[in-house]
Parts: structure tokens; sequence; C-alpha cells
């Protein structure tokens, strides 16, 4: 299963194959995330991969007991206790492909049954209803659900190119509903007699109150997204600031408390909670790492549940109540784990690209490897990351920018790489790279790029852009051309990404001048390749194309295909051997002076 460095047309990496050295990597875990609390937050179910792959387990909250909940082979994605408690609603990911089913099972592991994503559909956006034994989801970004778990039936609520629910009134009359590509989506309240529609905002998130009336929703109408309160069509700001964003909120079944996640100018997390009776506000401090996801209130409103990850500590479980914070499922951070700084550059435009750098130990310049994350409208954050933590017990210093297209810095920001602007972002990475030689981090002549999914597009972007700039490469699930993308991969994902990349149709011409593969003659540095075979987002014939094209030019390449794997490696033999071989990759190439062992 092994071969020699530029010489291999394929490297196939079965499951569970592995001879990673103990002690030579930090943990590949990702740990346990997607905590849902029983309704009246005694017990938690969450996902962990601790077995291997992601799977549900319920604990209860202040025990180290756990239990497994059996739900098949595949890798489950997340988990919701229902709020009457007689059911876990699991998100799972057949192949590890962007398709999911939706399964429930009762909480002890009996009853397990699936409820949509059958055959070539996927479901998403699920959510149990408050107060009722009701499951609403989406399929295919076409059809509104609700099932009833108990008799399986399947009521539509509402249908339509890009629509999603997000919530129906308890007295079933009006439901929320959002419509749009990416970028640019919109949600509204439609009375399901008459089928009229309020709008809301311009949005993704939005729930009603216990009354259902009143509307709460994240309003990204303003530059900065914002939560507000809508009651007879009079508009409340709740929370706002005029530099960081709300990235998400829930709100306690009775209406009483909402808890605010804001996302702190350069990727750092905070929480509010605010009593939405008296307006009174309290952060909730301390919390146990720098970014945190998944807020999820328990039923009755006393204990809220969260996922919490930073530098050299994986994802873990936690809770609040009125006694404090506490751990579900976590474990201590890593004692040497190296702490990122926040950069702030100049792009060639005079636009501010910020940019999280992990630096080794003693005087740079280093070798350095640039890292790009997906999306594109994703951020880079101050989270786990066990590949920059190797490469830089190595001596190779890392930069995780956050070029313009990312989310977190505003909506101008994450729109300025649409359609024809993207000639912009890939103009990014060379301000980055001479912020890093000026400023005396990295030595110019040893720089490598990488990135994941539209970061693994953006570095075959700038590797037939800037042929001579850099030292190696690493693609892993990226887009080489757009005409294949939209030709191969699911329609619900095609229609929704227009309104980022261009109508396949009508800016045929752009998406090819755009594409990697209209250049890929000028491509000759070192590249992995590195590709899920399951993954239907970007189908594998993006790699493929790839390193066919590599291997005709005589150009030095690798290519490594995950069976059993789709757009993200779910597994942790996979993530390992991934780690391993992405170092090796680069170590041979950047040839670092120093190496310090994570074990010293």
């Amino acid at each position: 299963m092994t071969g020699q460095l530029n010489r291999v047309d394929v490297t196939v990496l079965p499951m569970g194959w592995t001879n990673i050295e103990t002690g030579s990597f930090p943990s590949e875990v990702s740990g346990s995330w997607s905590p849902s609390l029983s309704p009246d937050g005694r017990h938690a179910a969450y996902v962990s991969d601790r077995s291997g792959r992601p799977q549900v387990w319920v604990q209860p909250v202040g025990s180290e007991l756990k239990f497994l909940v059996d739900t098949g082979e595949a890798p489950v994605a997340q988990v919701q206790w229902s709020t009457g408690g007689g059911w876990l609603a699991c998100h799972v990911a057949p192949g590890g492909a962007p398709r999911h089913e939706v399964w429930l099972v009762r909480p002890d592991g009996s009853e397990l049954h699936q409820v949509a994503g059958f055959g070539a559909d996927t479901a998403d956006n699920m959510r149990w209803l408050p107060g009722r034994s009701l499951l609403a989801l989406t399929e295919n970004l076409t059809t509104a659900l609700l099932i009833d778990p108990v008799t399986g039936d399947r009521t539509v609520v509402a249908e339509g190119e890009l629509v999603s629910l997000l919530d129906v009134a308890p007295g079933g009359d009006r439901a929320l509903l959002r419509f749009g590509p990416r970028g640019d989506r919109w949600v509204v309240v439609r009375d399901l007699h008459t089928g009229a529609e309020e709008f809301v905002t311009r949005g993704e998130q939005a729930v009603f109150g216990p009354d259902g009336t009143t509307v709460y929703a994240r309003s990204e109408s303003d530059e900065l997204p914002q939560l507000i309160r809508l009651v007879k069509g009079d508009l409340e700001l709740l929370a706002w600031s005029d530099r960081d964003e709300v990235e998400t909120f829930t709100v306690t079944a009775d209406g009483r408390t909402a808890a605010v996640l804001w996302n702190v100018h350069g990727g750092e997390s905070q929480v509010t909670l605010i009593d939405l009776e008296s307006g009174d506000r309290r952060p909730l401090e301390p919390l146990p790492g720098a970014v945190i996801s998944g807020l999820s209130w328990c039923f009755d409103g006393s204990t809220l549940a969260f996922t919490a990850e930073g530098p050299g500590c994986p994802h873990g479980t936690w809770v609040w109540s009125e006694d404090g914070v506490a751990p579900i499922s976590a474990d201590p951070p890593a004692p040497n784990a190296v702490h990122p700084t926040l950069e702030s550059f100049p792009a060639h435009d005079g636009l501010t690209l910020t940019g999280w750098l992990f630096r080794p130990a003693g005087e740079g310049p280093f070798p350095t490897v640039l890292w790009f994350h997906g999306g594109p409208e994703a951020q880079e954050r101050p989270g786990h990351g066990p590949l920059f933590q190797s490469l830089v017990d190595r001596g190779i210093a890392v930069l995780a920018p956050n070029v313009r297209g990312s989310s977190g810095f505003g909506r101008s920001f994450m729109n300025a790489d649409n359609l024809g602007r993207r000639y912009a972002a890939i103009e990014d990475v060379r301000s980055c790279v001479e912020f890093l030689t000026r400023s005396g981090i990295a030595d110019g002549s040893r720089i490598g790029i990488m990135g994941r999914s539209y970061g693994g597009y953006l570095t075959l972007a700038a590797l037939t852009t800037f042929p001579d700039m850099f030292a190696v490469g690493i693609d892993v699930c990226g887009m080489s051309d757009f005409a294949t993308f939209y030709e191969h991969t699911e329609p619900w994902i095609a229609a929704a990404a227009v309104s980022k990349y261009g109508d396949p149709v009508t800016d045929r011409d752009l998406l090819a001048d755009l594409s990697p593969m209209t250049r890929i003659d000028r491509l000759r540095t070192p590249l992995m390749v590195v590709h899920g075979e399951n993954d239907s987002n970007v189908p594998v014939i993006e790699a493929a194309q790839v390193v066919e094209a590599l291997a005709e030019r005589g150009v030095p390449h690798r290519y490594l295909l995950f069976p059993g794997e789709g757009h993200e490696l779910l597994h942790r033999s996979s993530r390992a051997e991934y780690m391993q071989e992405t170092v090796d990759w680069l170590t041979t190439y950047l040839r670092p002076v120093t190496y310090l062992s994570s074990t010293e």
C-alpha cells in the first residue's frame, strides 16, 4: 500500500490501516460534539469518535458513566434529544458523503428506524418542535417536512427551490421558511392556510416564541449579523455590535432566556445570556475553550449545553447551569500546545486581511505553510488543529489566513469574492506570501500551500497563477474545473453555489478562466492530492483529472484516495493517515532545519 514519492499514481488507504508511531503526532481525535440534553437537563446525548468513528453516546450529566447508542456503521454527524424525551434524532452520513439520512432511536437504543433521506435524497436542518413530538427537517432543499416519530407520517409543509423549514408555530398554522442560495438567503413567515408570506429578514436562522407570533431571528440585513425580535411587525434589536457578529442563538422553550454566541472579530467566541423579559444580560464565563459551537437548551431551560475547543484541545461537550460550567465529555488541553497569534496585513488593494500564525520556537525565517479553509464563506479560527501543531513541532510555521470571502468579518467581506471578484481572492494568496516574507517569518524559498474544499481550489488556483511561488502544495478535495464540478456535484449543492461562483451556462467563460484545469500546464510544483472516494459535494473527478494531468506532464505528485470517506475524513484512522502523509510530504520538500518532538 506504499510507494515512492513522485512516482505513485494513486495510494488507496484502507480504513483501519495505520503505522503512526505512538507519541509522534498530537491526537487526531475530534473528540465529542453536538450535545443535546434530556428535557430536565440531567442526561446528555452527544456524538463522539472515541470508538474510531462518530457515534451517539448518552451520559448522565456530572457522571463519567457513558452508554453507546448503536445506530449502525454509518458515521453520525449530529444528535438531538426530543423535547418530550422519548427519541433521539440522529443525522447520519452514509459512506461519509454529503448526503444525510435521519434515523430515530430511543435513548436506550431500541426502535431504531429511518425517517428521512431515503435513496438519493438528503435530509438536513432537523429540529424537534418544542413541546410537540414532531421533527422538522428539509429534504434536497426542495421539500419542507414534519415527521411524526410514532406513526411515521410525513407532512409536507412547503415545496420549492432552495427552501428550508426553520420552525412551525405551536398552533400549526404558520411556518418559518428560509429561501435563497449561499450568501443571499432570507426568512419569511408563511400562513399555512392562505399561503400568504411576510418577510422577516435576510439571513438563515429564525424561531417562533412560545406564543406562536413572536419571531426571533439572526438578521443579516445589516453589515454585521444581529439578533432581532419581531412582535406583530415591530422590530427590536436584542444583540448587536459595531465590530463582532452574532454567530447563532438559542431560546428556551418558555421564551424567557436567549443564549447568544458571538464571533469576536478574528474568530474567538463569547456567549451572552439575555433575560428576554427584563433585557438583563450577563456573560457566560469562564469559557472552557477559545471556540464555542452547538448551543442547546434543555426543554425546561435550566441547563445549556455546548461544544468547546481550542489549540491542543479537541472538541469537548460542556453544560452551564446556575451552578457554573461543567464538562460532560472533554479532555484536558495538551500542556505544550502552541497558541497562535492573530496577524493583520494589507491585501494588494488595501483591504485588511487577517490570519492565525502558528510560530515555532527559535528565530526565523522558517519554512512556512499557508493553509486555506473551505467555504469560501467559512472562517479560520483558533480551534483544535493537530496538523498545525505537528508542523510547528517540526520547525515549520503555519499561517491560516481569512482571505476575502471568509465569514466573521461582515457581509461585504464575505461577498467580496463573488463571481468575477474571485480574481482578487486569488491575488490575496500573493499578499499572504508577501506578508510572511516582509515580516521575516518565512523563508521565501521554502513556502508551501495547502487547503481543503474551497481551500483546495484556492491552492490549485494559486499554483497555476503563481507557478514559481511555492515549494510544495497539497490539494484536499478541491475543485479543479467548475464545469465538471457543476456537472457532477449534487443538484442542491449546484443550485446553492451559483451566487458564489457563477452560473454554469451564463457565466461559462468566467468559470472556465477561473478553473485551475484551464492553466494546468503552468503547475510545476510538487503536489499531493487528497480525496474521499464517496465525495459527492466535490466529486472525485476533480482530483482524478488533476492527477492525470500531472502524470502526463511528469510533475512530482502523490494521490491519496480514502474509501469509505466523503467530503470530510470522519474516521480517526483516516485522519491519522492523512496527517502522517501530509507531514511527510511537506517536510520532504520544505526541509525544516529544526525538529522538536511533541514528547520532549
